[in-house]
């Protein structure tokens, strides 16, 4: 009876304060954002398969006597697999699937951690040289830091900074951080010799990209010792899904050698907390001096031609002997 009464009430218009509060909906607040677990699952999102275009730009020249040089495009298949989910802490490996001559061609390519609130970063300082950089706790609240590691999982760069949803775009933006030449400039001996380099990461509705604005830099000649601008260059590196071909060729190779890669992971943890960072030196076409080595262990475990003990004992001590100082 009494809800019969309401509703003639409501209808009438003539309900009493008490019993139109007593019938109006309760009031509703949206839940609030985990800012926390809304950023691992942006992280999380570039896991995948994918095709990837890769295109490198230099695009404003900052000296009369150089040219900036033409726009490269390529393009491969490549999975991006996690290596570990520690909550806080996120790896992504990247592994190249390609073909060739109708067979499969697999090549580990970069991989990149992420770390929430990181007290410390390994940064670039150059030449050859890696340091363990203190993150200020007003610069960390709420951050990300990305560290960057080559294909033989030796040290590239790294730089914090916070994922951000403004207008419909999720996308995290490092601070400018220090880094050694890629392979496509190193091998040309230019006249720069390290980048000073802002990244974004954004998530895109067929996949994400990664785009980097470097300014290459020339060491030591500006006043008083300083780098100096030479060339300005976009990089944009688009990931798009695709199911246009197999991954069991990447997802085998990863199978066979996760465990080697993990105790390889280890070894460079251990050079970097006993000295604060790595020396260690760079090389063009491979990256650094243990690039090489350390790639071709990994695939006599994948071919069989050795164990994971034995390759295991032989990458322990390459790295100990290259990352050795005087």
């Amino acid at each position: 009876m009494r809800a019969i009464l309401i509703a003639a009430a409501l209808l009438t218009g003539t309900a009493p304060a008490a019993i139109a509060q007593q019938a109006a909906p309760p009031a509703t607040t949206p839940a609030p954002v985990d800012r926390f677990e809304q950023d691992r699952q942006s992280i999380l999102a570039q896991a995948g398969q994918y095709r990837v275009r890769f295109d490198m730009r230099e695009n404003v020249s900052f000296r009369d006597d150089y040219d900036p040089m033409e726009e490269k495009l390529s393009g491969g298949s490549e999975i991006v697999r996690v290596v570990y989910d520690k909550g806080d802490r996120i790896s992504l490996q990247h592994i190249l699937v390609m073909e060739h001559d109708g067979q499969a061609m697999v090549i580990k390519h970069w991989r990149h951690d992420w770390v929430y609130q990181p007290a410390t970063v390994l940064t670039y300082a150059g030449p050859n040289q890696w340091t363990l950089t203190a993150v200020p706790e007003a610069e960390r609240a709420g951050a990300w830091s990305q560290t960057v590691w080559q294909t033989d999982d030796s040290p590239r760069y790294g730089g914090v900074g916070r994922w951000t949803y403004d207008n419909g775009l999720t996308q995290w933006t490092s601070n400018a951080t220090w880094r050694p030449l890629a392979r496509r400039d190193a091998v040309r001996n230019p006249v720069y010799d390290r980048y000073l380099g802002t990244n974004r990461h954004a998530l895109t509705p067929v996949g994400w990209v990664h785009i980097q604005d470097n300014m290459k830099m020339a060491s030591g000649q500006g006043d008083e010792g300083q780098p100096i601008a030479v060339v300005q260059e976009d990089v944009i590196n688009s990931y798009e899904r695709s199911t246009s071909y197999s991954t069991k060729p990447g997802d085998d190779y990863w199978s066979a050698t996760q465990g080697y890669w993990s105790a390889v992971r280890d070894q460079w943890d251990a050079v970097v907390a006993a000295n604060n960072g790595v020396h260690l030196q760079e090389d063009g076409p491979t990256g650094s001096v243990t690039g090489m080595p350390l790639m071709d262990l990994a695939q006599k475990i994948a071919d069989g031609e050795t164990t994971e003990a034995d390759a295991v004992a032989q990458a322990r001590t390459i790295i100990t002997e290259a990352t050795k100082t005087n």
